[in-house]
């Protein structure tokens, strides 16, 4: 009797358990809850929130592994909580974080990082009513910033003009729980506590669809786009609190391409989605356990690969960027689980023998580098993702496209200054050409 083995190049992707010297360890972790995953990562830093008055937070270089002293410098320009942040694709030295005091805030990461509090941001962005909950950087728009807030609205921000673009308002009526980009950054899906997710044209702010009922359970939907294929995966409950994913076909909401029941557990599942590789990866909070799947664009839509476990449960986890990675090691994905005082890599790699670089496991990736401006987007430009080779030997390849310095607008404080200088010097001068007996008029 025969079987037939699926033809994969991932099929013996496994995880390297996190070793004590690749840890960040005695980290003063903020206690507070919410719909965030309490981490986030780019290819150079982390950022976690820590314990202390008025919404500290900090950046820590992904290179500088150990234990840390309680008193890390910190991001402390809020006057309440900081509930998530998010780093800027194109700019790695730029963050920007949200906050129970209904503002979002964008912040300068210092070359090397943080080696004094910084109390004042680059940006002060100001426009809902209640506590911001979750931010999502555009794809491919450069400095566009997505928040939602407890008032149930979506704004679109244009951070280095320090400008609300839009917002989205009358569509949820219950607590958005994510919001997620998709490839090109043309809509933007979110998930709400009504347990529909919906589908929203980024541009205009209008409802496109509307998944009714997407999961039955009554805990968190989570949410992610799956790559150029356009569907879209959500991961949720079942009345029976049983947790379960489905892929969705956005022009047909009507049922669901594919449902996988998991398990039976408790907490919310985190979804990961790498385009490069159509590898799924599903981690849980308050579970040490990450499954990875394989995903197709026609059915069955997903086959299992393999699953990590650990005894040590997760409170959040974070994806680093490819060029983050240890190309020349064979590591395709990289997880950072945080603990409950620490933060550990999860390093997924392909078994090969060769030292050279596998272009079949490492096709072209996202660069750091926008498709188009902000308001180039806005007016309606549609591109995908600018790409680069990961290849070492094509390292320089992207630097002539880099793009330009943020420049951040100037505050309030700041003209009114600059106003006054310039007030004064025209008196000064007034007054030399009336000692002069020329006329002013």
């Amino acid at each position: 009797m025969s079987s037939f083995v699926r033809s994969s190049k991932f099929r013996h992707v496994f995880c390297d358990p996190a070793r004590p010297d690749t840890t960040f360890q005695n980290l003063r972790l903020s206690t507070l809850t919410g719909q965030q995953n309490y981490i986030k990562a780019n290819p150079l830093f982390f950022a976690i929130g820590l314990q202390g008055g008025g919404g500290p937070f900090t950046v820590i270089p992904l290179n500088k592994p150990g234990k840390y002293e309680s008193d890390l410098p910190i991001f402390n320009g809020h006057s309440a909580a900081v509930l998530d942040f998010d780093f800027n694709p194109f700019h790695d030295q730029i963050i920007a974080s949200a906050s129970e005091d209904q503002t979002v805030k964008v912040w300068g990461i210092p070359e090397g990082g943080l080696t004094t509090n910084v109390d004042q941001p680059l940006v002060d962005l100001h426009g809902h009513s209640r506590k911001v909950t979750l931010l999502r950087f555009h794809p491919t728009a450069n400095n566009v910033l997505a928040s939602t807030a407890a008032d149930q609205t979506v704004k679109l921000w244009d951070i280095e003009k320090g400008c609300e673009m839009n917002s989205l308002n009358d569509v949820h009526e219950q607590l958005i729980q994510d919001v997620v980009w998709d490839y090109s950054g043309n809509t933007y899906a979110t998930s709400s506590k009504d347990k529909n997710v919906r589908i929203i044209d980024a541009r205009s702010a209008q409802l496109v669809s509307t998944f009714e009922s997407a999961h039955e359970g009554a805990k968190s939907i989570k949410l992610t786009f799956l790559g150029k294929t356009d569907k879209l995966l959500t991961v949720g409950f079942t009345r029976q609190s049983q947790r379960q994913f489905k892929v969705w076909d956005p022009r047909n909401t009507s049922t669901e391409l594919k449902r996988v029941d998991i398990d039976q557990a408790a907490g919310v599942i985190m979804p990961f989605f790498d385009e490069d590789t159509s590898l799924l990866y599903l981690a849980g909070k308050g579970d040490g356990n990450v499954r990875f799947y394989e995903m197709t664009d026609e059915n069955p839509y997903c086959y299992p690969i393999s699953e990590h476990r650990t005894s040590v449960s997760a409170k959040g986890m974070a994806w680093v960027p490819k060029r983050g990675l240890n190309i020349m090691g064979c590591e395709t994905a990289r997880l950072l689980k945080l603990t409950s005082n620490t933060v550990e890599p999860l390093c997924f790699h392909v078994p090969r023998k060769s030292e050279a670089f596998q272009d079949d496991i490492y096709p072209d990736t996202a660069a750091p580098v926008p498709a188009h401006s902000s308001d180039e987007w806005f007016a309606g430009s549609n591109k995908t993702p600018v790409l680069m080779s990961l290849n070492p030997a094509n390292s320089g390849a992207m630097s002539s496209a880099a793009p330009k310095e943020f420049v951040a607008p100037k505050s309030p404080l700041v003209l009114q200054q600059e106003l006054a200088s310039a007030q004064d010097r025209i008196k000064v001068l007034e007054a030399r050409l009336a000692a002069a007996g020329l006329s002013t008029e």
